[in-house]
């Protein structure tokens, strides 16, 4: 009898253990089917998507409302004014900030640079924001909107999290915007990459590449060559990544409002209604 009634408890258990492994299967299809409807690529997606054609950048890259028209990295992140509680993201004083310190509402990005629907979020990939508006009409891209709209009227922060999944050039260039942030140029490198995107590990942003955009900014070439080729960031950039696991990010790009998650490359009206609750709490 006591052999029957162990059996059966052991059948249970198993019964449960399915049911959470089902549940959390369940769970991940949908965030990311999610994230591939709103358009973006999650780990799983990565072979398919290194087939993103190549296309020549942008000649006029400066004349695009961008984020380093207006950032600079004189704002800091102290723990006070970003508690984990708001955030959700852990926040330091390594991140770079665009934005009022003091704003209500902060939103966290975490972004892979040869990702292309990151490079739709920015704006600056204008073959993937046509691609986007080919879809829906009505999509527009979040950097452009979001400093018009509420950076530049200081209700909004941002922060931008390296996420480099795709490959070796993937870290390449996180490593290489953080080389340009030692020089006060991180927001104008990162305008330029986006704006530069050429396909995916097909060695546009191999490190000699990356040396020759931080000749094209007006870098200090020697100092940024030897930061970039040192690896002096790559501790940093794989914190940021490890930070975005934590937080159930799985592809890119994945956003934070004061904690609110949205996946892909979601139109920027997504984002407002997001960040208007956010002001009115």
């Amino acid at each position: 009898m006591a052999e029957r009634e162990n059996n059966q408890k052991t059948v249970v258990y198993l019964l449960l253990g399915l049911l959470v492994i089902a549940a959390f299967l369940l769970g991940s299809l949908y965030t990311k089917v999610q994230m591939l409807e709103k358009g973006g690529v999650t780990k799983e997606t990565v072979e398919v998507k290194t087939a993103t054609p190549t296309r020549k950048p942008v000649v006029d890259w400066k004349k695009l409302p961008k984020l380093s028209d207006y950032c600079t990295q004189k704002e800091k992140i102290t723990t006070n004014k970003f508690p984990v509680s708001r955030t959700k993201v852990q926040l330091t004083d390594k991140d770079v900030l665009c934005g009022n310190p003091d704003a209500k509402v902060t939103v966290v990005e975490f972004s892979d640079y040869q990702c292309p629907f990151c490079g739709a979020l920015s704006g600056l990939n204008l073959e993937m924001v046509a691609n986007m508006k080919s879809r829906s009409a009505a999509w527009e891209p979040l950097e452009e909107n979001l400093l018009k709209e509420y950076i530049k009227t200081g209700k909004v922060n941002f922060v931008f999290k390296d996420y480099p999944f795709l490959g070796e050039e993937s870290n390449f260039s996180a490593e290489a915007t953080r080389c340009a942030g030692d020089q006060d140029k991180y927001w104008l490198y990162h305008d330029y990459l986006f704006s530069h995107q050429s396909g995916e590990n097909q060695g546009a942003f191999s490190k000699d590449n990356l040396k020759s955009f931080a000749k094209e900014i007006g870098l200090n070439t020697t100092d940024f060559n030897k930061c970039l080729d040192s690896g002096k960031y790559q501790k940093l950039v794989a914190e940021n990544k490890e930070e975005g696991n934590k937080n159930g990010v799985n592809g890119t790009p994945a956003s934070f409002v004061n904690g609110t998650l949205i996946g892909g490359a979601s139109s920027y009206s997504t984002f407002k209604a997001a960040i208007e609750d956010a002001l009115k709490k």
